[in-house]
């Protein structure tokens, strides 16, 4: 009896280690939400103030015309540092959610060449999209997964069975803003794999497409400055403002074509081509593993 009472009895709790738990708790509950949510207010924070400064506006066409010589210095006296600096610049610019993508990739073909330029511009989107992605999962995922109803977390099953098929879609297709595909996949429960490789795949053709574009900028642009230096001499000889009367304006929205949005449109519905043939008609009952 002896015995068993000497099994059965629970071991007893030094009360200095006891309060010491207590006193623990909250620490770590801190430290805990701390490491939850900083990361999520440190981007909101960044980048409301790049916002409110106008960071983003500086990303024109007219001003990488302006600067056009300089950044070419740039580039042909340290090649793998301004290379670095435009990996960075678009790192960040996707992990804040700015506008501004389409010129920065237009600008990535102009000074480095579609091959280079389209490359580093891939690799980049997809490491500012992924920390976007962890980012939005670690802070806002357990939150979105207590609050959804059963049809959401039906419709996240769903997703989730044919992720890699949506996300090309989604990527190929420009239907929604990067940010949003960036931050949705996080939140509908996502694995990190399946985010990564979509979004390195399907970013791929459009990337190259406007990289190309934008090595072919020049002639474009050459054409711009020299109307624009026409105007500017043609102002000074009249006594007027230069700045009221030229300006440089050429918009990447004229780049897009309806072509480039039909290839691009084309290949999404090659990406789906996996979902219809699963859920099409002509599945046989039971082919899923289901009766």
């Amino acid at each position: 009896m002896q015995s068993r009472d000497k099994v059965d009895r629970p071991p007893e709790q030094d009360p200095a280690a006891t309060l010491d738990g207590f006193a623990a708790g909250p620490a770590v509950a801190t430290a805990r939400m701390a490491r939850r949510w900083l990361p999520l207010a440190g981007v909101v924070v960044v980048a409301a103030l790049a916002v409110w400064q106008g960071w983003h506006r500086h990303l024109t066409l007219e001003n990488l015309l302006v600067h056009e010589a300089t950044l070419r210095g740039l580039v042909s006296d340290n090649y793998a540092l301004a290379l670095a600096g435009y990996a960075l610049a678009y790192v960040g610019l996707v992990a804040l959610s700015l506008p501004g993508g389409l010129v920065l990739t237009l600008a990535g073909g102009f000074l480095f060449g579609w091959l280079i330029g389209g490359a580093v511009t891939v690799l980049a989107a997809t490491i500012g999209a992924t920390a976007i992605f962890l980012i939005a999962r670690s802070s806002l995922g357990e939150v979105v997964a207590r609050a959804a109803g059963p049809r959401l977390a039906g419709l996240a099953r769903g997703f989730r069975t044919n992720a890699l098929s949506y996300l090309l879609f989604l990527r190929l297709v420009p239907i929604f803003p990067f940010w949003l595909v960036n931050i949705a996949p996080a939140l509908l429960g996502v694995r990190l794999s399946t985010y990564v490789v979509a979004t390195l795949v399907g970013i791929m053709p459009g990337t190259f497409a406007f990289a190309f574009a934008g090595e072919g900028l020049h002639g474009v642009l050459a054409a711009q400055r020299e109307a624009y230096e026409v105007c500017l001499a043609a102002a000074r000889a009249a006594g007027a403002g230069p700045t009221a009367t030229c300006s440089l304006s050429f918009s990447p929205g004229s780049l897009v074509t309806p072509e480039l949005v039909a290839a691009l449109f084309v290949l999404g519905l090659l990406a789906l081509l996996p979902v219809v043939a699963q859920k099409g008609p002509w599945r046989r009952p039971g082919a899923d593993g289901r009766s």
